[in-house]
């Protein structure tokens, strides 16, 4: 927790004031909530948003951390930049992170799964207080949409340990897709 509030310290969820680190917290309430309550898997959630979203790198986490809880980071990590530094498409980004997730364990696909729950249940309530939800998203609703359902595909791989998980997310999926623009 230490590590997950110091290096998102100076961060806010998307189009908030809420700390950042109300996410990691939640992703792992989450996973208890689920009945998942290995020290790693708790471990790596916490830390699931800290590569990819700071300056912190998955070798200083190794100085401080079990293999696994960097295994499982490591899984849940999108990478945003190509070879040479570039940033990557949209598209692109969430194609290989699919790809990723679909070969990784069970608990980085419980992890993705707690994530995407508290990202799509964050999601409704702004959408449901009025916010402009949409347009925060570097996407259409259509594609935020397919890359949330492709995930929990992804992630749940009919695994009878991650089935509340998945079916709250497809849940939460399908009650934005009736508030779409598309729909």
């Amino acid at each position: 927790m230490r590590v997950a509030a110091r290096s998102h310290r100076e961060q806010t969820r998307k189009a908030s004031d809420l700390p950042y680190l109300t996410h990691p917290a939640s992703v792992a309430l989450l996973l208890t909530k689920a009945g998942i309550t290995d020290d790693e898997i708790l471990a790596a959630a916490l830390l699931h948003d800290v590569v990819e979203d700071t300056d912190c790198s998955l070798e200083a986490l190794a100085a401080e951390f079990p293999p696994m809880v960097i295994e499982f980071v490591a899984a849940l990590t999108e990478r945003k930049r190509d070879d040479s530094g570039q940033k990557r498409s949209w598209q692109e980004r969430k194609t290989d992170h699919l790809e990723h997730i679909r070969a990784a364990s069970w608990e980085a696909r419980a992890i993705t799964l707690a994530d995407k729950l508290h990202n799509l249940g964050s999601m409704v309530a702004d959408l449901d207080s009025g916010a402009d939800l949409w347009s925060r998203f570097n996407a259409p609703p259509d594609r935020i949409l397919w890359y949330h359902r492709e995930m929990v595909g992804a992630a749940f791989q009919e695994d009878v340990r991650l089935a509340v998980l998945a079916e709250e997310c497809n849940k939460l999926i399908e009650h934005l897709a009736t508030r779409s623009p598309a729909s």
